[in-house]
């Protein structure tokens, strides 16, 4: 079986210098592919080294809306260097944060719109981060059209995520699935169509419920489809060939 992840922070300080063991194990679990999105200027290099040093492991680059405080107008001319590059899978990870009340909405607003025209220059699906913002994203989205993506992290209501499916984008779906809690997210997740699903870690974030609270990494990524597949009713082997083939119709620069 094959596997693709779609969102995950190789480069984070948590991993340390443990990369190529963490590529080996994920692609002994079945795990393909892996997507490293950056999220300021400061690690685009980073997120560069890492792909060119692993060819399992493809680039995104992009501005986070929790870094845009620090961003500078000189970033998107930066930022466009690195999308021009034949590497580049998609523009992210970027979007909108309301979660933290004292980020600039204004400001989040601002780099979003100027990331989605670079997304629409060069022609690149986009990493959305979306929190408590969904629908100002959407209202976005809808004025300045782009070549589709990946809603991460997925959280919102059905009628949202229906939108997201009209724009032509797949949800990301990972380990806050696995909890038995997350009665809503797993019902979408087991009701919305298998073709608007795509599966992710965010790792080192969001750990999935089978390891608590230690640090996430890709290689649980066909554990974590092991969920949706008793969600669905159907077998691993039909969600990995499902989700990977979504994977690769929205971030075609994987083929």
């Amino acid at each position: 079986m094959n596997f693709i992840d779609t969102h995950c922070h190789l480069d984070a300080a948590e991993f340390g210098d443990t990369q190529a063991g963490l590529v080996r194990a994920a692609a002994a679990a079945g795990v393909s592919r892996i997507v490293i999105p950056a999220v300021a200027r400061a690690n685009f290099d980073d997120v560069r080294a890492l792909c060119e040093r692993f060819p399992s492991c493809a680039p995104a680059y992009g501005i986070h809306p929790m870094y845009v405080d620090d961003a500078t107008p000189d970033d998107l001319s930066v930022l466009r260097d690195y999308l021009a590059q034949p590497a580049t899978v998609a523009v992210g990870e970027i979007g909108l944060d309301f979660f933290v009340d004292h980020y600039d909405r204004a400001r989040q607003e601002y780099f979003f719109v100027e990331q989605l025209k670079l997304a629409q220059q060069y022609d690149l699906p986009v990493l959305l981060h979306i929190r408590r913002a969904a629908d100002v994203i959407l209202k976005h989205l809808r004025q300045h059209k782009v070549r589709h993506g990946i809603a991460h992290a997925f959280s919102g209501s059905r009628q949202q995520a229906e939108e997201f499916i009209k724009l032509g984008f797949k949800l990301g779906f990972g380990g806050a699935m696995t909890y038995d809690r997350a009665t809503r997210l797993r019902e979408l997740a087991s009701t919305l169509p298998l073709s608007s699903i795509v599966l992710e870690t965010d790792a080192p974030d969001i750990p999935p419920a089978f390891i608590g609270k230690a640090r996430n990494s890709p290689e649980h990524l066909p554990r974590i489809a092991e969920t949706l597949a008793e969600l669905r009713g159907m077998t691993i082997a039909e969600v990995a060939a499902a989700t990977t083939a979504n994977a690769r119709a929205i971030l075609k620069g994987l083929a």
